[in-house]
């Protein structure tokens, strides 16, 4: 179940929503605990029981750490273990495998593992929390429910953000829900709906037009084909994480959660550290808290500095998939990371680094997108002019006009336009009063208006999958 579904927002978030509000404030907790373990074993009910169990394990070695803190260092290294090798069982396994096969032909048989849904974003929320309460920075959740609530919430459990658990661990037992947190959450989550069942998809349409996952279509598409594929790729993965991102935060502030923000306009960014700090923040704050700072940051020699960044970038190429593509991919930030420290730091003039950092930015997507080899060698040489591509066809002219405005409303959806337009209309509306009835117009118009248009772009529409549930 997506929340981009007509079966999400009328048969589970209303009557979810109805039931909350109607419920007097102790049972509110128990009625979201229901509601999100209904929600998560949709898409497969035995991993449910992966999840109670990844909880539970956090629960027990969290109390341990508490009541026996000269052991704490032990019980800590038990919950890696459990739930890192829980992780690397379900997500890794088949990988190393195939990989194993390969060099030395065995094992013979490589095992069927089905991926749970949003299995590394709970496990590292867990792995977040026990290692917090370790630091003692956040005290340990005596009622296994409550730390359960925590795990499975339905806003962000499947696709994110990261919750650290002291951003939400006052507002689990005590949390007041103002007028202004109903409107902006409404909001927000109208947004993101309209930026998935609208732009997202419409830009996958094209990019799976363009760029299928075939080899021999890949060799005879066009290189003006293969580039415009993957500009409305880069563009749909934006669109469709942080709209996620975006229905995630606004049904936690329905009920009173505030969770931290996930995206920051990254294709804004002017250096590749700026847009790292931009994107899926949440991930990039958990590998700089818990494994980079950890290793010694950048506060060491200048080989351990390398060192310590190799380590983070090869786990967040692993982090986003089993396949040698999203290592590479890493391991390719990782690059221009060192480059932008070690060799040309800030010398670029401010729209030639943002020109760079884009094009760092959608080479990177395209190592993203590919993970067959062929295909992604097919793309990259292709996108250069080598091999037999002819340079447009009639498929991709049709598909850019028909498209054009639809394009260039997406690349400012990326941008702060819109909030710009916003907030200037309403510094105009405290001395215009035109002005601010305008904007408050607008303001109580644009949610109801997005979701209709959303539900009518949903109607019908059996392309619908976020893309990050894959990891």
């Amino acid at each position: 179940m997506v929340f981009s579904s007509l079966l999400f927002i009328f048969a589970f978030l209303v009557p979810c929503m109805i039931i909350y509000t109607w419920v007097d404030d102790a049972k509110k907790n128990k009625v979201l605990l229901i509601f999100s373990l209904i929600f998560y074993s949709w898409g497969g009910p035995q991993y449910l029981i992966l999840l109670l169990a990844d909880t539970f394990a956090s629960w027990w070695f969290a109390l341990q750490i508490t009541r026996h803190r000269k052991n704490a260092k032990q019980y800590l290294i038990g919950e890696c273990i459990v739930l890192l090798g829980l992780l690397g069982i379900f997500k890794y396994t088949v990988f190393f495998c195939s990989n194993l096969q390969a060099l030395i032909g065995i094992p013979k048989v490589i095992p069927q593992i089905v991926l749970p849904i949003g299995i590394s974003f709970y496990t590292f929320q867990l792995l977040s929390y026990v290692i917090d309460v370790y630091r003692k920075e956040v005290k340990a959740q005596p009622k296994f429910w409550k730390l359960l609530l925590y795990s499975s919430l339905f806003h962000q459990c499947i696709a994110g953000p990261i919750v650290r658990y002291e951003t939400v661990a006052n507002e689990i037992d005590h949390r007041t829900i103002s007028q202004k947190d109903i409107y902006e959450g409404i909001r927000r989550f109208c947004v993101g709906l309209a930026k998935k069942a609208i732009l997202a998809n419409g830009c996958a349409s094209v990019a799976d037009t363009l760029l299928p996952f075939q080899q021999s279509a890949l060799q005879s598409q066009a290189i003006t084909g293969l580039w415009l594929g993957m500009l409305f790729y880069m563009l749909q993965i934006y669109l469709d994480f942080s709209a996620y991102s975006d229905m995630a935060i606004g049904m936690g502030r329905m009920v009173g959660f505030h969770y931290l923000e996930n995206f920051n306009y990254p294709y804004m960014a002017h250096s590749v550290q700026d847009f790292w700090r931009k994107w899926h923040i949440s991930l990039s704050t958990f590998f700089r808290d818990y494994v980079y700072i950890p290793l010694g940051g950048s506060r060491c020699s200048k080989g351990k500095y390398i060192r310590n960044m190799a380590i983070v970038w090869f786990l967040t190429g692993m982090w986003h998939g089993a396949s040698w593509n999203y290592i590479f991919w890493g391991l390719y930030y990782l690059l221009f990371l060192l480059l932008e420290r070690f060799v040309y730091g800030n010398r670029l003039k401010p729209v030639w680094s943002h020109i760079y950092t884009l094009l760092v930015i959608y080479v990177g997507w395209i190592i993203f997108r590919f993970e067959n080899s062929s295909q992604l060698l097919t793309v990259l040489a292709g996108m250069i002019g080598i091999g037999n591509h002819a340079f447009t066809s009639m498929q991709v002219h049709t598909l850019f006009l028909e498209n054009i405005f639809f394009l260039l409303f997406c690349i400012i959806a990326c941008t702060y336009i819109g909030k710009g337009i916003r907030n200037g209309l309403y510094m105009i509306g405290k001395t215009n009063g035109i002005i601010y009835r305008l904007y408050t117009w607008g303001e109580l118009l644009l949610p109801p208006v997005l979701l209709i248009l959303s539900v009518l772009a949903l109607i019908g529409n059996s392309y619908n999958p976020f893309l990050y549930f894959q990891f």
